[in-house]
């Protein structure tokens, strides 16, 4: 597939999204130090401190183990994800509602579920690539598929992957950028009440 068909990954700024890129690098990577690790996060634009880079480790039940050259690395368990997943709420409350005050209602209830669950969105020509916790892509499948999204035609789950496909290559960055917004809670400015169908 060619560069400019692909726009890259993108994470949305949460916990879980955090854990997936510390699942990523030290699956991909050696890494012995968590100032080494910080600095493969800062790469991807994920800026932390030690302290809460040191209470990742632990709640991933991150470990250092020997190497076969004899140095220390961190190592992650397969699964660190607990297999529950939120249910979609109906009701908001005044503080969640001021929290997410880009997002309208049908926003909300999709933000309230998502975020959390989306560790990183990209795009490969009118394909949304949405990466979940282990476990958790049928799930987010499901609910979005529950949903009436304009633009976007059907979805596609694996283990840790949601492929949503979108009627366009226009329409996939445009979705792409609308469920970052969702997972990151509604951070970003407001975009328009036509996402749904």
């Amino acid at each position: 597939m060619s560069d400019e068909a692909y726009s890259g990954l993108r994470r949305p700024p949460t916990r879980a999204a955090r854990h997936g890129a510390i699942q990523q690098a030290l699956s991909n990577s050696v890494i012995t130090s968590q100032q080494q690790l910080a600095a493969v996060l800062a790469t991807q634009g994920i800026e932390v401190t030690q302290a809460t880079l040191s209470r990742d480790l632990d709640e991933m039940h991150a470990s250092k183990q020997r190497q076969s050259d004899g140095s220390f690395a961190y190592v992650v368990p397969e699964s660190t994800v607990s297999g529950e997943f939120p249910k979609v709420h109906l009701a908001f409350d005044d503080e969640h509602d001021a929290e997410h005050s880009a997002l309208n209602r049908y926003e909300q209830q999709l933000s309230r579920t998502l975020t959390g669950l989306v560790t990183s969105v990209a795009t490969a020509q009118n394909l949304v690539v949405i990466h979940t916790p282990s476990g958790a892509a049928q799930y987010v499948a499901s609910v979005l598929d529950r949903q009436s999204i304009q633009g976007v035609v059907g979805t596609i789950a694996g283990d840790d992957t949601v492929m949503a496909i979108a009627a366009d290559v226009d329409t996939a960055q445009e979705k792409a950028e609308w469920f970052l917004l969702l997972a990151s809670g509604g951070e970003s400015a407001h975009m328009s009440s036509k996402q749904k169908g």
